[in-house]
């Protein structure tokens, strides 16, 4: 019966349901909307689902191959955990907003063309805005616009791309792009690279996600750690593979966030900057392109989306219960939050990679393929990378929240929907770690042979963990170790968002006041030069052409100018 569905319209319809329903109604509903779209992804056979013809051009608004399945399965997945999460909230906006951004994603993910790509691409930034927006503080707002403004900047740079390929290459159909071309079809390949780029926080354009996703609602940050950057990572492995610049790009990712997560203490933007940490190590996979580092990038999407989720929720209760986020204020939760305590070290050990949990079966993938194709200073740099996560995502994270220090604060455990949420992603990322072969290794799209459990790399993983973790004591006890301080860490944002007004102001400020006195000093002479043509005294105009002359003299100047006029005219 439910064979031969689009595949995001069961998102779809359960996010139009959840505008009118309320209650017990609305939450059956909004569960059962993803469970109904897995169940249909499995009856979808490979090829072109629906096909059509829109101004001359051959579209294909649904293709399903493996690749596509294996995002939307990770997608119904993902919302269905942060359904269950978002359960005790009672805010319509957010469920909508949340079910319509994950069928967004799915749509993105199936579509075949670059014009249906586009319009997802551009729904996934209008109905995610809402669940920062869903807040409601004025922080949040303004986050919230400066993330919209961004997110509309990479679809139109994925139109006016589209729109060179389609003229270039008379074809919307979205495969394999690459970078080298001719002409003016490399500039369009750029402006689709660059689109892509933004969306999955590249270097310096990567600010919208460590400014927003901390300002959304603890539930609400669960929906956007999902979908978005994974998008955007399924867009490069379908368009860009092989391409020599993802390995740098994805190297600089996958480094330079540890020192911005170490001091930071908004421990939900930690996890932000960590989050652009795990992207690079996939952007190196799709960068290196071969089958078994791509399917490491592709498998590592999948983990992360669980696992990131998972620390995600257990930050998201904390803030839930305390109103707290800082890791400042945080501290000694363990003692009222310990079934949370366990799920955020379950969510750790799978982030840093720990042997029976899921992020140890996926990243070694990537670094395997990085050695295989003699990119030995890449696999070192990745290597730093995977320390620097064990250090502020798996010790940092649970440690200043949970066991730091005694903050004095009581609470209760998170309400039980948002304790089952995280209990499934917990479950998932050791299942995930513990029997690879039979869940995510199944659903990969490339033919592979990696076994991750040889004593080689769990020897090499687990001394990387004991070291880690020994650097990271030595540091607490030797009070080297960044302290948790209350404090705004400088980024590439300040040049948008205080360097750049800042100089606007300024230059603004001149222009305004180079116009008032160049106003002032018009206004000036126009008024010496009246008063120079004006006689005060006589009260009348002074000047040769003012006079008062007789009438027979201005006759004789008519006729002068009559007579020259009708020379003029017979000449």
């Amino acid at each position: 019966m439910i064979s031969n569905v689009i595949p995001f319209l069961p998102l779809l319809l359960g996010a139009l349901a959840a505008i009118f329903l309320r209650g017990w109604l609305r939450n059956i509903i909004m569960i059962a909307a993803p469970i109904v779209g897995a169940l249909n992804l499995m009856s979808l056979e490979h090829g072109v689902f629906w096909s059509m013809e829109f101004m001359g051009y051959a579209l294909e608004p649904v293709k399903i191959d493996k690749l596509s399945l294996m995002f939307g399965y990770l997608f119904h997945l993902a919302a269905l955990i942060a359904i269950i999460y978002a359960l005790h909230v009672k805010d319509t906006v957010q469920h909508v907003a949340g079910l319509a951004y994950a069928a967004s994603a799915v749509g993105a993910v199936f579509a075949g063309d670059l014009l249906t790509l586009f319009i997802f691409w551009e729904l996934l930034a209008l109905t995610s805005v809402f669940l920062i927006w869903a807040r409601r503080t004025d922080r949040a707002y303004a986050s919230g616009v400066r993330y919209l403004i961004i997110q509309v900047l990479s679809g139109v740079l994925l139109l006016a791309g589209l729109l060179i390929f389609a003229k270039v290459n008379d074809s919307l159909l979205f495969t394999q792009i690459g970078l080298e071309h001719d002409g003016i079809a490399q500039i369009g390949a750029w402006l689709i690279f660059a689109a892509f780029g933004i969306k999955c926080a590249f270097p310096f354009v990567h600010n919208w996600l460590t400014d927003s996703y901390p300002e959304s609602t603890p539930s609400g940050t669960i929906f956007l750690a999902s979908f978005t950057t994974k998008v955007a990572v399924y867009a490069f492995a379908r368009a860009y593979p092989g391409e020599e610049i993802l390995v740098w790009i994805g190297v600089t990712m996958a480094c330079f966030p540890i020192f911005f997560a170490v001091i930071e203490n908004d421990l939900r933007r930690v996890l932000a900057y960590s989050l652009i940490n795990q992207i690079g190590f996939m952007i190196v996979g799709i960068g290196i392109g071969t089958a078994m580092a791509l399917n490491g990038a592709v498998a590592h999407a999948f983990n992360d989306v669980i696992f990131k989720g998972l620390l995600m929720m257990t930050m998201g209760a904390v803030l839930h219960m305390t109103g707290k986020i800082n890791g400042s204020e945080l501290g000694g939760l363990y003692k009222s939050m310990p079934k949370t305590t366990i799920l955020c070290i379950v969510g750790a050990a799978s982030i840093s990679a720990f042997p029976l949990f899921s992020g140890f079966v996926s990243k070694s993938m990537i670094m395997a393929a990085a050695v295989a194709e003699g990119y030995d200073v890449v696999w070192l740099l990745l290597l730093f990378a995977a320390a620097g996560v064990f250090h502020h995502a798996g010790i940092k994270i649970p440690y200043f929240a949970f066991f730091a220090h005694d903050s004095g604060i009581r609470t209760t455990e998170p309400p039980k929907n948002m304790l089952i949420a995280m209990t499934l992603g917990a479950v998932a990322c050791v299942v995930l770690g513990s029997f690879p072969a039979q869940t995510v290794y199944a659903l990969l799209p490339w033919e592979h042979n990696y076994s991750p459990y040889d004593v080689t790399h769990v020897l090499t993983q687990l001394q990387l963990l004991f070291f880690s973790a020994l650097a990271f004591v030595w540091l607490n006890l030797q009070k080297l170790y960044p302290p948790e301080l209350p404090s705004t860490n400088l980024d590439a944002d300040w040049f948008y968002r205080k360097l750049a007004p800042t100089f606007i102001k300024r230059v603004a400020c001149s222009i305004h006041g180079t116009y008032v006195k160049v106003e002032n000093s018009l206004i000036t002479s126009i008024k010496r030069m009246i008063q120079n043509t004006y006689d005060a005294e006589e009260g009348q105009p002074k000047g040769y052409f003012a006079r008062l002359w007789p009438t027979e003299t201005m006759v004789v100047w008519v006729a002068v100018l009559l007579a020259v006029y009708l020379v003029l005219y017979y000449i």
